[in-house]
């Protein structure tokens, strides 16, 4: 196997496949800080289209804006007939970023977590479940194993199998999981948080406690939730949280929410989200830095740094689970 890119999501595939006793290389740019770290690491390194060339399966963990041109350059003038291309998230083969070369595979193999937890489930002996897809078989004229062959064992070199494999479609992953994020998950969950901690500032309660109820403390109900559902989650918080729930929830998720998950849904589905992003990838990414300047400068972050600092222990385990610290590329963390 090859694996173009080595951040979140890239490390913890690379990490696992080669404890699961995978021959693996990693192809990158020359001089790039993520090949740097590949090579502390122990694993060989390559420019991409030598690590493209006589791989059975390439991963390609690139960001998802990375993917059109990396795949112009230098995945697809390597690959010929018989190789097998996975991707970790079908957004750029869905939404025609990637077109697929005749008689090469094209396969999904997408952990539903981050690349920490994939890592940390694996060497716990356990995993995470994944998403497979298949959306084109290779040319197997030479009688070796096939994609679906390829992206299974992939899977079951991750970890993933030791929880469950789930068979998708390229299309249902990449919509599902781009909504996901936005309306819940990132998206969802910061919106709601900031405007709670600006409610309660502005009513004259201090940051801190602003931050500590609004913000730190979803991790301990999110956890409730993960582990034993919302039956679950709701039979170990108090009665006034549970009382407070039913009151609340109607109000926070009416169906104005919904017509505005069904907008963000519709402008996924129909590949406008996906068409803005890369347009302002290509100009330089504007919008994008500056609206990440602007919510690294929001309030809360200082409020947050309070709240941490009466945890130092949270910085190292933040630090070693997330092992050495990422560029400044920000590789997806899917």
């Amino acid at each position: 196997m090859a694996l173009i890119g080595y951040g979140n999501q890239g490390r913890a595939h690379a990490l696992n496949l080669r404890d699961s006793g995978v021959a693996i290389r990693i192809g990158g740019r020359p001089g790039s800080a993520a090949r740097a770290r590949a090579e502390s690491e122990g694993f060989r390194t390559a420019d991409t289209p030598e690590a493209v060339r006589g791989a059975d399966l390439i991963i390609v963990a690139l960001p998802d804006e990375a993917h059109a041109a990396a795949w112009a350059k230098d995945i697809a003038p390597n690959l010929v007939p018989g190789q097998t291309a996975g991707f970790i998230h079908g957004s750029s083969v869905h939404f025609g970023l990637v077109s697929p070369r005749e008689g090469v595979g094209l396969v999904l193999v997408a952990p539903k977590g981050p690349g920490t937890t994939l890592r940390e489930r694996f060497l716990a002996g356990q995993g995470i479940p994944a998403l497979l897809a298949v959306q084109q078989e290779r040319d197997a004229r030479d009688g070796g194993p096939s994609s679906l062959d390829l992206a299974r064992a992939w899977a079951a070199g991750l970890g993933c199998a030791r929880a469950g494999v789930v068979r998708t479609t390229f299309k249902d992953e990449a919509e599902t999981d781009l909504f996901g994020e936005q309306a819940v998950l990132c998206g969802g969950m910061l919106g709601l948080a900031q405007a709670a901690f600006e409610v309660l500032v502005e009513a004259g309660y201090p940051p801190l406690l602003a931050y500590t109820e609004c913000i730190h403390e979803i991790k301990q109900v999110a956890d409730l939730l993960y582990a034993r559902g919302p039956a679950g989650m709701r039979a170990a918080i108090s009665n006034s949280a549970e009382f407070g729930t039913y009151a609340a929830a109607p109000r926070m998720a009416d169906e104005r929410t919904k017509d505005a998950m069904r907008t963000l849904l519709a402008e996924i589905r129909s590949g406008a989200f996906t068409r803005r992003m890369q347009a302002d990838h290509d100009a330089g990414a504007p919008w994008f830095r500056a609206q990440r300047a602007a919510a690294d400068a929001h309030p809360m972050e200082r409020a947050g740094a309070d709240v941490r600092a009466l945890m130092p222990w949270l910085a190292s385990e933040a630090g070693a689970a997330a092992g050495p610290a990422p560029t400044k590329q920000r590789e997806e963390t899917r």
